[in-house]
């Protein structure tokens, strides 16, 4: 895991300002405080900084061939290299280190752009081939790593987060409004677009080309689902799955410095350690908890977890004071805003897991590959609430609509009785209804009336779409989009903060290939969400911790612990005549939703936080240009301010 960034000069060829480089390097320390490297030729730059985990004396980047011909910057890791380096071996290709960078470099010489098809692993890429003077940038097919760019003037500048491309600009960052309002909708901000305006990021699986004075954006990874022939066995089933994520754990614990797991009290993590064991331990296992007080804490359904399979439990404590206290801070850490709760936990535990390891596995993926949320059963049951007679539904859903609270019911009945397909998967995404959310906005602020097209983004993924079922198609608008953008997009942030690398082994291509291809009756059976999930479970896994509810890392506690700052200090936020939302927002629309929130007659939490959040972050970006007169998201952020800085090893050519 590292940080990467470059420019390249692509229609004039003119040379690249090798300081303007290393300012962008500087940036992403945090990302990789062991060492740093870089590739200036002409018209074209390359910066890294490494979190060294495998091949700690050899893993230097840039990283060419022998010849000099072809040279990467990798973020990630790949899993298959040493099946992949024998088998370019065995092709003639000769390699000078035992780091998995250089299976890209040999890859890319033998298979061109295809190279990716190859690659099982997580990572943000860029590759630069001297000899036909073209930049490919690539994301992985999950999208657990990010890539952020702006192409402006025949200039395409490219990292691992945002801040190094703010750090080659000399303009101030704008919010663009189309992105703040799917914010508003979803909580996260999806690709290709980000919070700024002309700034983009990658989406997953897809990659961009510089090349004779043009460039263009693609999707390199286009698995298309084709569904099992015949697969009714159940016994069979479980066990083809079991060994798919016995080999997915077994990559993903390849490591040259110490490993350990984020642990939650549920089934996902507890199934992860009880795999990591068949490959050694006893593991260090982390978990952040909230205390006694709070009835939803998971501190001992985790130590119980931990105890049953014999991991070292190690815990985090967090109260309310601190929740509120850090949320500024790791709203900086992010970039963008994002909404979702645990972004707080996720930042505590992988500062306290970071003392003792520098790679730790979770246990995310599979409540999206196997249907874990409630709204999962909206959509699988949905096509019956569309085979009822139109006069029923609207009965039934005028008798919904009127029930106090219960805004997640009111959305998901409106919403699955949308005809159109991508349209009904965005509004069962949505946190509130498009009226609602445009209705918050300054007027005139989108003068040709497109204040949120996230259907257009999503019709390149439709031919991928032709053989799934209901639910199988929301599933890929998941994977594609909400999973990368928003939960391992934060992940990645939180974690790499810390300069801690965090590894999905439920996002093993070989096992979303595998179950994508699984019918839904595998996933939601009788009621049930992850049904097979739990089948392999049940052979690791006591019934106690099978019954347990879903809880993630106790997101539930700090819902709660909002709703209830909704009466104290967070709401000022909104309030205040001078919150800076208040350029873009309507202050009257804002307040409504506080105030209908706070009498009982709606639960707006959700949306009420995503506004606190968007006014937190623009209070960061608003403060950091007071500071050093240039946006330097982050840097007055105390856990980065404090990462060591070792020395500047470079290389320009």
């Amino acid at each position: 895991m590292c940080g990467i960034c470059g420019q390249f000069n692509f229609v004039r060829q003119e040379p690249v300002d090798a300081e303007t480089i290393r300012r962008m390097t500087g940036t992403m320390v945090h990302r990789g405080p062991d060492d740093e490297g870089y590739f200036v030729s002409g018209s074209v730059g390359l910066g890294f900084r490494r979190l060294s985990i495998i091949d700690l004396a050899g893993g230097h980047q840039p990283m060419s061939d022998a010849e000099e011909t072809v040279w990467v910057i990798l973020n990630g890791e790949i899993y298959n290299f040493k099946e992949l380096r024998a088998e370019l071996e065995q092709r003639g290709h000769s390699f000078r280190t035992r780091s998995d960078t250089e299976v890209i470099v040999h890859g890319y010489k033998e298979w061109g752009m295809e190279v990716f098809d190859h690659l099982n692993g997580m990572f943000g890429v860029a590759i630069w081939d001297v000899e036909k003077q073209r930049l490919v940038v690539a994301r992985d097919a999950m999208g657990i790593k990010l890539i952020y760019y702006r192409v402006a003037d025949g200039q395409v500048t490219f990292g691992s987060e945002i801040r190094p491309i703010l750090a080659a600009e000399d303009s101030k960052p704008v919010v663009d409004p189309v992105a703040l309002n799917l914010f508003l909708r979803f909580r996260y901000t999806p690709s290709p677009l980000t919070i700024f305006e002309g700034i983009r990021k990658l989406a997953a699986g897809t990659m961009l080309v510089f090349e004779q004075g043009k460039y263009r954006e693609e999707r390199w990874y286009n698995y298309t689902r084709i569904p099992f022939l015949s697969h009714t066995d159940e016994e069979e089933a479980a066990q083809e799955l079991l060994e798919l994520y016995r080999a997915a754990v077994r990559r993903h614990l390849l490591s040259d410095v110490p490993v350990g797991i984020l642990l939650s009290g549920g089934l996902d993590s507890g199934l992860l350690l009880g795999l990591m064991n068949e490959e050694g331990g006893p593991w260090p296992a982390y978990t952040i908890g909230y205390g006694e007080s709070f009835e939803d804490d998971e501190l001992t359904d985790a130590a119980e977890t931990a105890r049953i399979l014999g991991a070292r439990h190690i815990t985090v404590r967090l109260d309310r004071s601190e929740f509120e206290r850090s949320l500024p801070a790791i709203v900086a850490c992010l970039e963008e805003p994002i909404a979702a709760s645990s972004i707080v936990p996720m930042y505590f535990v992988s500062q306290r897991a970071r003392q003792d390891v520098k790679v730790a596995l979770i246990g995310q993926g599979p409540d999206e590959l196997f249907g874990g949320y409630k709204r999962h059963l909206g959509v699988h049951y949905g096509e019956w609430w569309r085979r009822l007679p139109t006069s029923l539904r609207s009965v039934l859903g005028l008798a919904v609509s009127g029930l106090p609270r219960n805004e997640t019911l009111k959305r998901g009945v409106s919403s699955l009785g949308t005809e159109d397909r991508l349209k009904r998967y965005q509004d069962v995404f949505s946190l509130a209804p498009a009226g609602t959310i445009d209705g918050l906005f300054q007027d005139d602020l989108f003068p040709n009336g497109q204040s949120h097209g996230l259907v257009d983004y999503w019709r390149g993924l439709v031919p991928q779409m032709v053989h799934t079922d209901e639910l199988g198609g929301f599933q890929l608008l998941e994977i594609r989009s909400s999973l990368p953008d928003e939960l391992l997009m934060y992940a990645d942030k939180l974690s790499m903060a810390h300069s801690l690398e965090v590894r999905v082994p439920y996002l093993d291509r070989t096992v979303v290939e595998h179950i994508q291809r699984l019918g839904s009756q595998f996933k939601i059976r009788n009621g049930s969400r992850k049904w097979l999930h739990r089948r392999v479970c049940q052979s690791y896994l006591p019934p106690r911790i099978l019954k347990r509810k879903k809880r993630g890392f106790a997101v539930n506690v700090v819902d709660e612990w909002f709703r209830s700052s909704l009466k104290g200090e967070l709401p000022e936020l909104l309030l205040d005549e001078n919150s800076l939302i208040f350029s873009l927002l309507k202050p009257n629309p804002v307040r409504k939703l506080l105030t209908a929130h706070q009498s009982g007659r709606q639960d707006n939490h959700k949306l009420l936080f995503s506004l606190v959040m968007f006014e937190q972050w623009l209070r960061g970006i608003r403060s950091d240009q007071k500071q050093s007169g240039v946006p330097q998201l982050g840097h007055t952020f105390e856990s980065l301010s404090a990462l060591p800085d070792n020395g500047f090893h470079s290389r320009f050519n």
